[in-house]
């Protein structure tokens, strides 16, 4: 009698065919089937799991598709190749975490299987999307929920299949990471424009209090400001009376409030780089571009990816912060 080694237990969270096509996979990956072993007939897994003919027939069929499985005429399907599954969890959607992605893709090839959530900075989400992922990806690339305290849900996934990217301001007790550091790092890359920004008659800091930025920015741009001797400000929003002055130079956290900016200094006939500054936090291809190109004090999007494809690939033990670094463009 022939022997499925997987158990499924079908929800609502997807067609059946999908569900089938996630488990035969996670079977695979996790070498229950290694290439060349035979699978369960179609008759089998159609009985056992009380599907049709159809569901299991299409859910091989896609499966062939990708190469994972393949047949022999009057023998049935067989393992061709081993997919491996990786759990990439992000906080939400921005342009450069699609470059992070679009790099990862790259790198790791058609062998691995990528899978994308967003916890929206949602406690619960995230909480809920990791304990329905433990043991079933090979690889773990996650954002965490906070960026001073470690997120416990995540003692649950083995520590050498777990990467932490991005936040990182805390005791990550053995933990492999690839973080940046949003305090002496930024203070630092200010530094390497200091002379630049000598010309402003003040320094303005939108960081806005609805997004997650780090808030400990602050202490490290105010001690910059104070050490050098410039005059500086911190916006918590951008409300609809705001006024874009000339020969202030604003330093900004969210790509909304860069647009906002823009837009009511052309209100008032001002340029950036002209009649003002602008630094954005986070580099975005867009920002070569707009305004003739407008300067950015970011990561390498691109180098996170590729570390983080690096760990997949040869479970490399990283333990790293990227340096911020700023790109100048007509906006000063």
């Amino acid at each position: 009698m022939e022997r499925a080694k997987m158990d499924i237990d079908f929800d609502h969270k997807g067609t059946k065919v999908q569900q089938l096509i996630d488990y035969l996979q996670l079977s695979i990956s996790t070498n229950e089937y290694r290439v060349g072993d035979s699978l369960p007939s179609i008759n089998y897994l159609k009985e056992k799991y009380e599907v049709s003919r159809d569901t299991v027939f299409k859910a091989f069929s896609e499966l062939k598709t990708r190469k994972i499985i393949d047949s022999i005429p009057g023998k049935g399907y067989y393992v061709a190749s081993n997919v491996k599954n990786v759990l990439l969890l992000l906080d939400e959607y921005t342009p450069f975490k699609e470059v992070l992605y679009n790099t990862l893709i790259a790198e790791l090839g058609a062998a691995y299987k990528v899978d994308l959530w967003f916890h929206q900075f949602n406690e619960e989400l995230f909480n809920e999307v990791v304990v329905n992922s433990v043991g079933k990806y090979n690889k773990y690339l996650i954002m965490n929920y906070h960026n001073e305290e470690f997120s416990n849900i995540l003692t649950q996934i083995d520590k050498k299949k777990l990467l932490l990217l991005d936040f990182g301001k805390f005791d990550k007790n053995g933990y492999y990471y690839v973080c940046q550091d949003f305090d002496e790092s930024f203070e630092q890359a200010l530094e390497s424009i200091k002379e630049d920004l000598s010309i402003y008659k003040k320094i303005v800091y939108v960081i806005n209090k609805t997004h997650k930025h780090p808030r400990s920015s602050i202490a490290c741009f105010s001690r910059f400001c104070t050490r050098n001797h410039f005059e500086w400000e911190v916006v918590d929003e951008i409300p609809k009376a705001f006024q874009v002055n000339e020969n202030y130079f604003y330093i900004v956290i969210k790509q909304q409030d860069v647009v906002n900016i823009i837009k009511k200094a052309r209100l008032d006939y001002l340029k950036s780089g002209r009649n003002y500054g602008l630094l954005a936090y986070n580099e975005n291809p867009f920002y070569e571009i707009v305004e003739d190109g407008i300067s950015s004090i970011s990561i390498d999007w691109e180098e996170m990816g590729r570390i983080a494809a690096d760990f997949v690939l040869h479970d490399t033990a990283v333990q790293t912060y990227l340096p911020t670094t700023i790109v100048k463009r007509n906006s000063f």
